[in-house]
């Protein structure tokens, strides 16, 4: 990482004759790239393969985090390093006003306890400071909680709870030893009824008024008997709602100032865009489903670089974000590799500060399947399977219409029902079931359900896998802050399993045939790269691995049972790769 006009490698060594707070964020390209024209448009961040001049910064940026620094984090990258250690870091290449290119680097959230290493640029907004209204804050919320939790650990107000509870246990038991003493009483009177014997009127009456006079007591004991309990049990409860009254009003008051700080925060973060327009972060996310930001929103590399940007004239120029250190146990995160910004935090966010500038399209919005053939493999009256290309989506996408669906549909105007047995990801080439007529889908679907289809899919993943088969089980759930992006959590996610067997061992990949057990959202891809599933992403997965010219990734066989002829149809089609 240079500094501006140097080829000194740490930061706070560069020789800065007149040193200004920018100059020690600059640094210089390599001379690698001296001579490469510059685009002409800023990197679209959420789709995108990096720029050379932002491959340059990145491996400059990459070459200061493998050397010695004056600061200590541990990355991960030891043999013996605890899991998911890794960061987020962000380059971005800026023309200054004089037309020179240099570019600036951040990382996600905080590194190293801290906001302000050298050579980075600061936060949006530093929660870090100390002398600041977030950490005065946080110290009289964190008053508010320990005052509240003394007073629920205080002997007096345990005493209190526990002299209630007392109390309406005693009564109850009370209560119900003097109703069930009134229902022995009531058949021990119905017994004497039963049993009188003499012919005296006289007898009977006094009999009748002896036993009603019992009766009568015993429901007036009853009755004094709840009064007094209640009586009782009125006084413990306000002994103890003088605390609870206190504890309600002490949580009351902490939730009041949370909700005042976090709203005083999201004020805070003012972010800037190409033309000098400023909107907080409360505003963006007022515009969106969420209505709140998410936890973390505005620390991430690509929002600090272009605030920071704004903020002192430099123009944009190309945008890239790599991950630096072992992957967390739940995402996927390749050491090295390239990464769009995250959807849930950054996109609304980016959205607001990439206005005025000229940047590239959004290349999620150009038609994948133009041109592109689907093959029939098998086709009857009752259903058909296709062979998908890859780069050709299974049902109508929010941007695109043009699908398997869409053509079928056309090819079959009166077919009934939803057509789609399953559904491959957009990526995915190979065998998919359509049914032509409703019945023909309900039969095949509850196939599905019982997993009494068998598919088959062949992936090229990166590497040579040690082993020869075995099965994946790792829970799978959506990312929340990221979609599509799935990643796996024991405490909420859906079971997933995966079989696994090596076909054919390459130079530098292996051939592998995947049984998915189950069918979630990205299951094979996931549980390939993962580092507790085969460690090995797929070969052009930009997801979770690299680009390439595709997904190696192809369902290549598929095993059903007719739903009419009852026949056992077992279909395969050759592994295009």
């Amino acid at each position: 990482m240079q500094c501006a006009g140097s080829t000194v490698r740490a930061v706070n060594e560069c020789p800065l004759p007149t040193p200004t707070p920018i100059d020690r964020f600059l640094h210089a390209l390599p001379d690698s790239v001296q001579g490469v024209t510059p685009p002409t448009r800023v990197t679209f961040p959420f789709y995108y393969a990096p720029h050379p001049l932002a491959v340059a910064a990145a491996e400059d940026l990459q070459q200061h985090l493998s050397g010695p620094r004056d600061w200590e984090f541990d990355f991960g990258l030891r043999a013996s390093a605890p899991e998911g250690q890794g960061k987020m870091f962000g380059v971005l290449v800026v023309e200054l006003p004089g037309g020179e290119l240099h570019y600036l680097a951040a990382y996600s959230g905080k590194l190293a306890e801290s906001n302000h290493l050298p050579g980075f640029v600061p936060p949006v907004f530093d929660l870090l400071d100390a002398d600041g209204f977030y950490k005065r804050g946080e110290a009289e919320i964190s008053a508010v909680t320990l005052e509240l939790e003394a007073l629920e650990a205080s002997p007096a107000y345990r005493e209190a709870v526990a002299d209630l509870a007392r109390t309406e246990t005693e009564a109850g038991a009370a209560v119900e030893a003097e109703r069930r003493a009134i229902r022995e009483a009531k058949i021990i009177r119905k017994k004497e009824r039963e049993g009188f014997t003499g012919d005296s009127p006289a007898a009977l009456e006094v009999l009748e008024a002896r036993l009603s006079a019992d009766s009568i007591r015993r429901s007036y004991g009853l009755k004094d008997l709840k009064r007094a309990f209640n009586y009782q049990t009125d006084i413990k409860k306000k002994i103890l709602e003088e605390y609870t009254s206190r504890l309600a009003d002490l949580s009351a008051r902490r939730s009041q100032m949370s909700n005042d700080l976090q709203q005083r925060i999201f004020a805070q973060y003012n972010f800037l865009n190409a033309r000098r327009e400023e909107e907080d972060l409360g505003s963006i996310f007022r515009k969106t489903i969420f209505q709140l930001p998410p936890a973390g929103a505005g620390e991430c590399a690509a929002p600090k670089l272009l605030q920071f940007a704004y903020l002192h004239d430099l123009r944009p120029v190309a945008l890239a974000e790599f991950w630096w250190g072992t992957s967390p146990t739940s995402e996927i995160r390749q050491h090295l590799q390239y990464y769009p910004a995250c959807r849930g935090k950054c996109e609304p966010i980016l959205g607001h500060m990439l206005q005025g500038l000229e940047v590239d399209p959004n290349p999620l919005l150009v038609n994948p399947a133009a041109g592109k053939v689907l093959t029939t493999v098998y086709e009857d009256e009752y259903l058909m399977v296709v062979d998908k290309p890859a780069e050709f989506l299974s049902v109508p996408g929010k941007h695109i219409e043009d699908s398997v669906w869409l053509r079928i549909r056309h090819r079959y105007p009166d077919a009934t029902g939803p057509l789609l047995v399953h559904r491959l990801d957009m990526s995915t080439s190979g065998l998919l079931l359509i049914a032509k007529i409703k019945e023909t889908h309900k039969v095949l679907q509850r196939q599905f359900f019982r997993r009494t289809v068998k598919k088959r899919y062949a992936a090229l993943v990166s590497g040579r896998l040690e082993g020869e088969a075995g099965t994946i089980d790792l829970p799978l759930r959506g990312d929340l802050e990221d979609r599509p992006r799935q990643i796996v959590c024991r405490e909420s996610g859906k079971p997933s399993r995966t079989h696994w067997k090596v076909i054919e061992r390459r130079d530098d990949a292996t051939l592998v045939h995947l049984e998915p057990v189950t069918g979630r959202t990205h299951q094979l891809r996931v549980h390939c790269a993962h580092p507790r599933g085969l460690n090995s992403p797929i070969l052009g997965d930009d997801l979770y691995g690299s680009r390439a010219d595709r997904l190696y990734l192809h369902a290549a066989s598929l095993s059903f049972q007719h739903p009419f002829t009852q026949e056992q149809i077992h279909l395969e089609t050759a592994e295009p790769f």
